[in-house]
């Protein structure tokens, strides 16, 4: 059997295992509110809790989505025509916007916690079907996977503005992750778009903005 295939493999069960079973582990501190806003408002009410709650969830399920991209993109990335070193550096790159996303999924586990809110009963239900997708997005080309992570990215900055509008105006410790994810998802849509990434079709966007709806329907409440 190719070592290259059992090695890719080995990686991307790898990341699906740590994503799913084990604590998840930030690089960088969780991000805090601005100083002028602590200790500012009242405490949340249950409703806002809830709501709270199932906004973080929503959030902490795309995160998983976004590791499963991820490397099913890298997993393409390491099996496609070329040179071993140009295979590598696309796996590379996907892999150190995946690093960001693993410090998304940990802040969004913390904020859950201290909410006293569960994640979705679905995780490996997302991770499977967002690595199928990001399968199928590398296989059909650097270009093209490049692409699929700018309008990912695009899509996901839409989202977390739509919470921004709707978190509780005093949870100032979930808005402060929601902004830093925010920030650090236009910051991938750019790197990818330098990278090499196409504008994909319409009806791909759509398709995309159809599942997207579909997973945050369900994990707002499941």
């Amino acid at each position: 059997m190719n070592r290259t295939f059992v090695d890719a493999t080995l990686i991307a069960a790898d990341n699906a295992l740590r994503t799913l079973l084990a604590p998840h582990r930030a690089a960088r501190p969780t991000p805090q509110p601005p100083a002028e806003a602590v200790g500012q408002g009242a405490e949340l009410s249950e409703e806002e809790r809830r709501l709270s709650g199932a906004l973080m969830r929503v959030n902490h399920v795309g995160e998983i989505c976004a590791q499963a991209l991820y490397t099913g993109q890298a997993y393409a990335a390491r099996l496609a025509p070329g040179s071993a070193a140009d295979r590598e550096r696309t796996a590379r790159h996907l892999e150190a916007a995946a690093q960001d996303e693993t410090d998304h999924l940990a802040w969004c586990q913390q904020r859950l916690d201290e909410l006293g809110a569960r994640r979705s009963l679905l995780c490996p239900v997302w991770y499977a079907g967002a690595f199928a997708i990001g399968l199928a997005a590398g296989l059909a080309g650097r270009g093209v996977s490049l692409g699929f992570v700018v309008e990912t990215e695009r899509q996901v900055e839409a989202h977390l503005d739509g919470h921004l509008d709707r978190l509780p105006a005093h949870d100032h410790a979930s808005r402060a992750i929601v902004q830093q994810m925010k920030d650090d998802e236009i910051r991938h849509a750019r790197e990818a778009l330098h990278a090499g990434g196409i504008e994909l079709p319409t009806p791909v966007k759509w398709a995309m903005r159809a599942a997207a709806k579909v997973m945050t329907t369900v994990a707002h409440r499941i």
